[in-house]
């Protein structure tokens, strides 16, 4: 098979590789489409290196074609899937644990299904699990709200009847997430989101910016309120006092999906299928695809993500 893999200079270089060996408990799937992430971009970058055991290239959610699975696994030879990956899915095949793999919502297309199971474990991890789910009357806090995670965290959050504030870099990306629903967006080259974190103060953020103003942030979380970390993309220091932590009850969790087990992965993604995957074969969920670029196009489609120019999700499509 050929794949996207990284030299020793840390370049992209679409070479021949050996085929995946598929293990006993595992699913082999020819891949249609591969969905681009941030995280793929650190690995780029050579600080984010795959899990033992996963192919030590970029790609962490697909879709395709099941080839060969398990015979008591939910899906079978010839089963459209989508399958979360510790890595390795810029490739023409790749193999996943069984339960990693699930079948693609009703409806949707092998490009939209490839931009499902990444942002969207990570989003139900993250609200559900680790802040314990939102009720009608919660404010959830969401900077770069028009990131992949952004569109899915803004709608799981509407979903469960929380108030959402966002920030966003330009008044395209304003208008798409306002028809989402956000309540409070606001523009963070020209506004302070600080004056509306005052008024509203969050009852759970979900941060991926970091940077020196998440103290001043903080500090006007509710009584009991969390606030989750999964990134540090504006800088990986700020200023907190202490004292608002422990008085006001805060917890400050960390958290990333891709250091997960096999087993709590998916669990995430049975979640997934069983409360999530009927909203999306319905529209009542979206997962907006900003561009796609065939796999021999991949710095093109990174380039999309270092610019910060998606709104939602970009995708690597695979020519057979």
């Amino acid at each position: 098979m050929y794949a996207m893999i990284l030299d020793d200079k840390l370049n992209f270089q679409w070479a021949q590789v050996s085929d995946p060996v598929r293990k006993a408990d595992e699913v082999l799937i020819k891949v249609h489409a591969a969905a681009v992430n941030r995280a793929d971009l650190m690995q780029k970058d050579g600080c984010y290196a795959s899990p033992a055991g996963w192919p030590q290239w970029c790609g962490l959610e697909v879709s395709g074609e099941v080839l060969e699975a398990p015979s008591d696994a939910q899906v079978k030879p010839g089963d459209k899937v989508c399958a979360l990956l510790g890595g390795g899915g810029y490739s023409e095949l790749v193999t996943a644990p069984a339960g990693m793999v699930i079948p693609i919502p009703e409806g949707l297309s092998m490009v939209e299904a490839a931009s499902l199971p990444e942002v969207w474990s990570t989003v139900y991890l993250n609200l559900q699990l680790e802040a314990g789910g939102m009720k009608p009357g919660d404010v959830f806090y969401m900077q770069a709200g028009a990131s992949g995670v952004g569109l899915a965290a803004i709608q799981y959050a509407k979903l469960l009847g929380a108030e959402v504030i966002t920030t966003i870099d330009s008044p395209e990306k304003a208008a798409f997430v306002k028809k989402l629903g956000a309540d409070y967006v606001l523009d963070y080259h020209t506004e302070d989101v600080r004056p509306v974190i005052e008024k509203h103060n969050p009852t759970v953020a979900l941060d991926c910016i970091g940077g020196k103003w998440m103290g001043e942030c903080f500090k006007n979380m509710v009584f009991g309120g969390r606030w989750i970390m999964i990134a540090t993309m504006g800088g990986a220091m700020t200023e907190i006092n202490l004292e608002t932590v422990w008085r006001k009850r805060i917890r400050l969790i960390g958290s990333t999906l891709r250091s997960r087990t096999p087993e709590e992965k998916a669990a995430i993604l049975k979640a997934l299928q069983e409360k999530l995957w009927p909203l999306f074969s319905s529209r009542k969920l979206i997962s907006n695809i900003h561009a796609t670029f065939p796999i021999q196009q991949v710095e093109d489609a990174h380039g999309v993500l270092r610019r910060a120019e998606n709104i939602g999700k970009v995708v690597l499509t695979f020519f057979k």
